[in-house]
């Protein structure tokens, strides 16, 4: 019926058109003519033929257009579904670096619901805070959040080091640089370069977008003893290269140092010390001292001994110590410098060794001072 109706339309079309183009045709002649061949047509076997050969084709065609889509679909979904599933690793900003499996963009929940409440929060040269992790300083680690909660920053002086490149604590100086190519020589502070000394004891390393330090112990065959790993953004946030000294941060600061010394005394197989408000008042008498007066040895201007000033201020011990350091930009440098220098690496390390307090200090560069102070009643 549908193929009838279609040649009726036909016809009138083409009668319209004859019509128009030759006004002075016989046109119902010309019609009888055309449908008396028309009928003729359809009656002939070889059309029905055809007509049928054609519909089945078309019909085939439809249900192979139909399976071509459903496979298409069902392919968009297993590839949907890979991506999600399947991290690109190889991808360009991929990160080197993770510790404890955490890294830099993770959030704060992930972190904490993997490592528990932190055990400290204490400000940093960055002006964010530090949140301290770890169990009686065993697996010890700092991160740092920005106000989205996600990780821009990571430390720790323990083996929670992992690394495609396959560089982990102990690891020797040689391979890190084979791996990572040539460390940073300066670093851009707004329209100032600050050169990195040539002598010291770490290397830095701006990795896709984190600037990444690793520091090695020389007494282990300058071999990787802690990592730091900050987001480029909040480096170059930091316009100079002291952080203005604040109160805030003083006590940040010496936090910060009491408890890497503490997760250096456990990494090394000693007992934690406890925090001891009083010689942390001595330490930092000591460092402001020494900040506002322009010197810095153990024996201050008045010619007293770290010993004198412990008992000037009532302090009886068996056994005292005390370390002091100068203008590194942040705790963390202050202790790797520290556990480099064998005096006070012994300190450090010393299993006598029961309580300790830390005070720090900025002079007005802002560069800060750091005394540390030990001792066993």
């Amino acid at each position: 019926m549908r193929k009838l109706l279609l040649l009726v339309i036909i016809v009138c079309i083409s009668w319209f058109a004859i019509h128009n183009k030759y006004p002075n045709i016989d046109v119902k002649s010309e019609v009888e003519q055309i449908k008396s061949e028309l009928a003729a047509v359809k009656e002939n076997p070889d059309f029905s033929n055809f007509i049928e050969r054609f519909s089945a084709e078309i019909k085939e065609l439809g249900v192979q257009l139909d399976s071509s889509i459903n496979q298409l679909s069902q392919n968009k979904e297993e590839l949907k579904s890979t991506i999600l599933e399947k991290p690109t690793l190889s991808a360009p900003n991929a990160q080197v670096f993770s510790v404890y499996n955490i890294e830099l963009g993770d959030t704060k929940t992930q972190v904490e619901q993997e490592l528990g409440a932190p055990k400290r929060s204490t400000y940093n040269e960055y002006g964010v805070k530090w949140y301290t992790y770890h169990k009686n300083y065993q697996h010890f680690l700092m991160a740092a959040y920005d106000k989205n909660n996600k990780v821009v920053g990571l430390y720790t002086n323990q083996d929670l080091i992992s690394s495609s490149k396959g560089i982990k604590l102990g690891a020797p100086k040689e391979k890190v640089i084979n791996e990572l190519g040539k460390p940073m020589d300066r670093m851009q502070k707004g329209l100032v370069y600050y050169l990195i000394p040539k002598e010291r004891d770490y290397d830095l390393f701006l990795i896709g977008d984190s600037y990444t330090t690793v520091f090695y112990d020389k007494h282990q065959k300058n071999t990787v003893t802690a990592i730091q790993i900050i987001r480029k953004d909040i480096e170059r946030e930091k316009n100079d290269f002291y952080t203005k000294g604040s109160k805030q941060l003083e006590e940040g600061f010496e936090y910060q140092l009491f408890d890497l010394t503490n997760a250096a005394r456990v990494q090394h197989g000693q007992n934690a010390l406890t925090w001891d408000s009083r010689i942390k008042e001595t330490a930092q008498k000591h460092s402001k001292d020494m900040a506002v007066n322009h010197f810095f040895d153990h024996t201050n201007l008045k010619g007293q001994s770290p010993f004198d000033r412990m008992e000037e201020d009532n302090i009886r011990y068996r056994v005292a110590g005390e370390n002091i350091a100068y203008g590194q930009l942040s705790s963390i440098f202050a202790h790797e410098g520290l556990m480099n220098s064998m005096g006070h690496r012994e300190n450090i390390l010393k299993p006598d060794f029961r309580l300790l307090g830390v005070g720090v200090a900025f002079n007005s560069k802002s560069q800060p001072y750091y005394t540390e102070n030990f001792y066993t009643k």
